[in-house]
């Protein structure tokens, strides 16, 4: 693995007012939308829950994991592996990952950027899971990984620019509010899909792949079909990430998302 020294970024968060529709998580990138579709791993009964007594997650609950700060909703884990950060709960101002590092995986794309770092632990399964998809003659492409504030403020402005700031809000996330910041996410593609992110990558035998063994590696398709209602952002095959093996197995087995499982009324059976 390739250590790159990442420059510090600092900005000023934006404080933004939800629009009206979905964002696209990955919205710098261009990605397409299709209408919503059923979940890639339906729940039983879409009542999936976790016995509390047997549930090492409630640490990380999302009402636990959670603070108020100057009007915004800031989370209180951000360096955690399941931290949940979306257009509702912001990372802290000034965050950036301290242990970025470039994964010796294939990208999409030459030379090293912003966007071919992840925190190391995340980077080390995505290694695994690209070898692992390789030997079942997948071939995937690292496409996006780690967007700092500085890159997100820059992308969600153009985009305001040029479409005014309920437009934009449905195309690229608020600075603050991007799970690329996280370090703990990379958006995946492959040559059957031109390494392009689209929905339509779900269709092919790589975005199948993906939706049914990333959970083995430690990683979620985190934007599933029929749960934009519940992540606020549009379905996202390519997006995959990082939450350690033993979270992600308990959420695809669940069918629920992310941010549905550690809701502690689920955590708690209630």
């Amino acid at each position: 693995m390739k250590k790159h020294k990442v420059t510090k970024w600092s900005a000023i968060v934006l404080g933004t007012a939800l629009a009206t529709g979905l964002l696209s998580a990955c919205g710098a990138a261009g990605a397409s939308q299709e209408p919503p579709k059923e979940s890639q791993k339906p729940a039983e009964g879409d009542a999936a829950q976790t016995d509390p007594a047997a549930s090492p997650f409630a640490a990380s609950s999302m009402q636990s994991t959670i603070e108020e700060k100057d009007g915004k909703n800031v989370v209180t884990n951000p360096t955690s592996m399941q931290v949940v950060v979306n257009k509702q709960r912001y990372l802290p101002d000034g965050y950036e990952p301290s242990d970025l590092v470039v994964p010796e995986v294939p990208f999409s794309f030459g030379g090293v950027i912003e966007k071919s770092h992840m925190r190391k632990e995340a980077a080390d399964a995505l290694e695994t899971l690209f070898a692992g998809a390789k030997e079942q003659g997948i071939e995937l492409y690292a496409v996006s990984g780690y967007r700092s504030y500085k890159r997100q403020k820059s992308i969600f402005a153009n985009n305001v620019a040029k479409h005014g700031e309920a437009e934009a809000a449905k195309v690229s996330a608020p600075p603050g509010t991007s799970e690329h910041q996280t370090g703990l996410a990379m958006d995946v593609s492959a040559l059957s899909a031109n390494n392009e992110l689209e929905q339509s990558f779900g269709d092919t035998k790589e975005g199948q792949w993906l939706a049914e063994h990333a959970q083995e590696y430690g990683f979620i398709v985190h934007y599933l079909k029929g749960k934009e209602d519940k992540t606020g952002y549009s379905y996202e095959p390519w997006h995959i990430r990082y939450v350690g093996k033993e979270l992600a197995q308990a959420v695809y087995d669940s069918g629920l998302s992310l941010d549905e499982y550690l809701d502690e009324a689920n955590l708690s059976g209630k």
